[in-house]
């Protein structure tokens, strides 16, 4: 009976042992505007088919991933954005480490940016809007329609349309700059959010929570991704892909070039990128994948225009890079400001011409 206690602190030593002689998982830092919910079924099939390597994921506003790239004191392994041109710049100043592969060398030249940033999602922007606190007989299926919303039935939307802060929102900023390169008419539709007094925000979430809380009855240039998801709880919202032209947006993601964890944030991109990857995106989430050779470009979502002609992808593209110079920003939103808060403009309880058609 004495040699008990001897024999369990021999078996306590043992196991103590070989608990320290296990290797302790790698951390994988990734710092990403996408909200953690949306991505996770695929951080969690990464996880289990990488077993050493353990996911740290903050999720931050675009703007506050743009601080994580450049603040050199804590970088992060992967760096993911919606806002693209920030993130093509950061790849464009050395910031994303540049990758190979077979994966890597077969993924879309468009969707690619010199091997080292890559566009991995494919996703429509719509219009939100609450259809119970509408009349029917207004139509909010494209620019158009919406402009002549807005400029004629002014009361009924005034101080409750929710729209994008370009100041404040770096995807936000991107999305206007695509529907402007779009359409000179855009301006006229900016126009028509500052007269009816349309607030602005930072993010689609907020958008959204106003719309579902009753203090937005109409939301302008949200991700599908966020907007679909959230619709499904909240049945009263209703979800609008414009079919005069409907924006679609990729999600970038790179390699810090200065990774603490250089090859675990590799084998995280490339499974990203890779049709494995790629299936449980498309599959498990309200993401979609960039359109492959051989493929369909649609997806059964509610979000995306069955016409393929009216599809207007943001090309991954040096005119991206135009976005980010400092004083083309100034220009830019000072255009904005001008157009959005015209002095004398009507108030809200003016209606002005129905305007042109688009």
């Amino acid at each position: 009976m004495r040699r008990l206690p001897c024999a369990c602190l021999l078996l306590a030593l043992c196991l103590s042992g070989t608990a320290a002689s296990a290797p302790a998982a790698t951390s994988l830092h990734i710092a990403a505007a996408l909200d953690r919910p949306a991505i996770a079924p695929v951080l969690a099939a990464f996880e289990r088919a990488h077993p050493d390597i353990d996911i740290r994921y903050a999720d931050l506003a675009t703007r506050a991933v743009e601080r994580r790239i450049h603040d050199m004191s804590r970088p992060p392994d992967v760096v993911i954005s919606s806002a693209m041109p920030s993130q093509l710049a950061a790849a464009n100043a050395g910031y994303a480490a540049r990758l190979s592969g077979p994966v890597i060398d077969g993924w879309p030249a468009r969707f690619k940016w010199r091997d080292s940033v890559f566009g991995f999602t494919f996703e429509p922007v719509v219009f939100a809007y609450r259809a119970d606190l509408l009349p029917a007989d207004i139509a909010l299926d494209s620019h158009g329609a919406l402009y002549r919303a807005l400029t004629d039935r002014r009361p009924r939307f005034c101080g409750r349309v929710a729209i994008y802060d370009p100041a404040r929102s770096a995807v936000g900023y991107a999305l206007y700059q695509a529907d402007a390169g779009h359409t000179a008419r855009f301006w006229q539709l900016v126009s028509a959010f500052g007269q009816a007094r349309a607030r602005q925000v930072s993010n689609t979430r907020a958008m959204l929570t106003g719309l579902s809380e009753g203090r937005f009855v109409l939301a302008y240039n949200l991700l599908g991704a966020y907007a679909r998801r959230y619709a499904r709880r909240h049945p009263e919202i209703r979800i609008v892909a414009p079919r005069d032209y409907t924006l679609m947006l990729s999600r970038m993601v790179f390699v810090h070039r200065a990774a603490p964890h250089p090859e675990a944030a590799h084998k995280f991109v490339t499974y990203l990128l890779s049709g494995q990857g790629q299936r449980v995106l498309t599959r498990q989430t309200q993401l979609a994948g960039p359109p492959r050779a051989g493929t369909s470009t649609d997806r059964s979502n509610g979000t995306r225009p069955a016409d393929q002609a009216r599809i207007m992808p943001i090309a991954l593209d040096a005119g991206l890079l135009a976005q980010v110079d400092p004083a083309q920003r100034r220009r830019d939103l000072a255009q904005w400001q001008a157009r959005f808060s015209v002095p004398g403009q009507p108030g809200c309880g003016a209606s002005g011409s129905a305007g042109p058609s688009r």
